[in-house]
């Protein structure tokens, strides 16, 4: 089965919580109106070997999780479903299901030629937790969210190639390429 869209989400209210949206235009800042959209972020919890606040590159423009990946932490939670929404994705696939493994410098392209490059694997943080116990009613969840999510949480990456993603697009995977080993010294 070739890897697909299966949703697609935006964050342009005050909160990191997505709405659903048909299709998605990214630019080289990212989507444009959504929370993490732009060329620079603050650091944070995430960056601690730079001062809170500092202004750094934004490697962080977009969030992808699979379907796959959702359920098996659902059903390490006891949950029927773990919406993408609650966990700020801005693009759901289906098809990947070790999507959370794919290594940085991995490239997702898309029909239109646009290309998301993989920065990192994202890493489950209290903000979804809360949510998703708010949500479902259960204040365990809050604790167990995260260890649940630990390879499951999915990736964040960059727009590295301009373009439109909808619904139901096929995606290509190009691992990361090989690392090239240290080139041999010789002496004449």
């Amino acid at each position: 089965m070739m890897p697909r869209i299966v949703s697609l989400l935006t964050a342009d209210g005050g909160d990191y919580v997505t709405r659903t949206v048909a299709e998605l235009t990214l630019t080289f800042e990212g989507i444009g109106g959504d929370r993490h959209a732009g060329f620079l972020r603050t650091a944070d919890a995430r960056t601690p070997w730079h001062r809170r606040g500092t202004p750094i590159a934004n490697t962080r423009q977009l969030s992808l999780v699979s379907v796959e990946e959702c359920a098996e932490i659902a059903g390490l939670l006891g949950l029927d479903d773990v919406d993408p929404a609650l966990l700020g994705a801005n693009v759901v696939v289906s098809g990947l299901p070790r999507l959370s493994l794919l290594t940085p410098a991995s490239r997702l392209l898309f029909p239109s030629g646009a290309a998301i490059f993989i920065t990192e694997q994202n890493a489950p943080c209290r903000h979804p937790a809360e949510k998703l116990a708010g949500v479902h009613g259960t204040p365990r969840i809050a604790t167990d969210f995260v260890n649940a999510a630990i390879g499951r949480r999915g990736l964040v990456g960059i727009v590295e190639r301009e373009g439109a993603i909808a619904v139901g697009d096929a995606i290509k995977h190009l691992a990361s390429p090989a690392r090239v080993s240290e080139p041999k010294v010789t002496t004449a």
